[in-house]
């Protein structure tokens, strides 16, 4: 990655998203793109200076063939452009510029396909790699990603977790998870202990309802175990160091809410409550949890 660019876009079509990945250069200076575009063509985006490693959020916008990634700095305030035009997800070449807002300056873009991350129950391959949008101060992450015969869908088949600026591989976990748009990557001070951690999106369910794995970092090694928190929806609050867990079910008429202590690395409940839906009060009333 130190030597040339790895451009990846997840954009998608009227009817299913396809993930493309290219390599080349912006001038002289390496990049790395990640990009999901709706059908309406409106979109997020992600990209790194290799040098440097840390991701960047972008804005996505494709209007017609002419395809425009869109830098903000911490005021929103538009910094950067990418630009494609005449833009075609089945071409190999891919030529474009990028301009700095406030300068003017534009330098040209020249990018090379990679492959796609397509989808089908005949397709098979094997560990492809997609940049996330979240990173430590001194690493970043990328997906592995497969697709197996009989499957529609790729999946996440693990994670890398590579320093910045060397692009050394830290440590490589296998995990099973469900592959959700640009970002399966989030990072928070899950345990409490003031040193972030990392987790990965692992499915979704009916209605609002999803669940992630936990990855904690032990100080003594320098490296991430995965947790045994589990739940759906769980939310972290830091200021009372409390983990918070929501499920609902049957339309929305069934709430569960529960809530969790971290003792010695592990979810220890303290409360759990539960709900359902009174059609004659036509209110929540509490009931027993099951």
């Amino acid at each position: 990655m130190k030597q040339k660019i790895t451009l990846l876009f997840l954009l998608a079509t009227t009817f299913l998203s396809a993930q493309i990945s290219y390599t080349g250069f912006i001038d002289k200076y390496p990049v790395e793109l990640v990009s999901y575009i709706y059908s309406d063509g409106v979109g997020t985006a992600v990209y790194a200076y290799s040098n440097f490693d840390t991701p960047i959020v972008l804005s996505a916008k494709l209007t017609g063939k002419t395809l425009v990634f869109t830098e903000t700095d911490k005021t929103n305030k538009e910094t950067a452009k990418l630009t494609f035009q005449n833009y075609n997800e089945k071409s190999k070449q891919l030529n474009g510029i990028w301009k700095d807002l406030n300068s003017g300056k534009e330098l040209k873009i020249t990018l090379s396909k990679e492959f796609d991350i397509d989808y089908g129950d005949n397709i098979q391959w094997k560990d492809r790699e997609i940049l996330q949008p979240e990173s430590f101060k001194d690493k970043y992450f990328k997906l592995i990603v497969s697709k197996e015969k009989g499957n529609f869908y790729a999946k996440v088949s693990g994670i890398k977790i590579l320093e910045k600026k060397t692009d050394k591989l830290i440590q490589k976990i296998a995990v099973e998870c469900q592959l959700w748009g640009v970002n399966n990557i989030s990072i928070d001070d899950y345990n409490f202990d003031g040193i972030p951690d990392f987790s990965v999106f692992e499915s979704s369910y009916a209605g609002p309802n999803t669940s992630s794995l936990y990855f904690l970092y032990n100080p003594k090694t320098g490296k991430y175990f995965e947790s045994s928190f589990s739940g759906t929806s769980l939310e972290f609050d830091s200021v009372t160091k409390t983990i918070h867990e929501h499920n609902q079910c049957c339309a929305g008429s069934r709430h569960m809410n529960a809530e969790y202590q971290v003792v010695n690395n592990k979810m220890v409940l303290i409360k759990k409550t539960c709900l359902v839906y009174d059609e004659k009060t036509e209110d929540f009333v509490e009931s027993k949890c099951d």
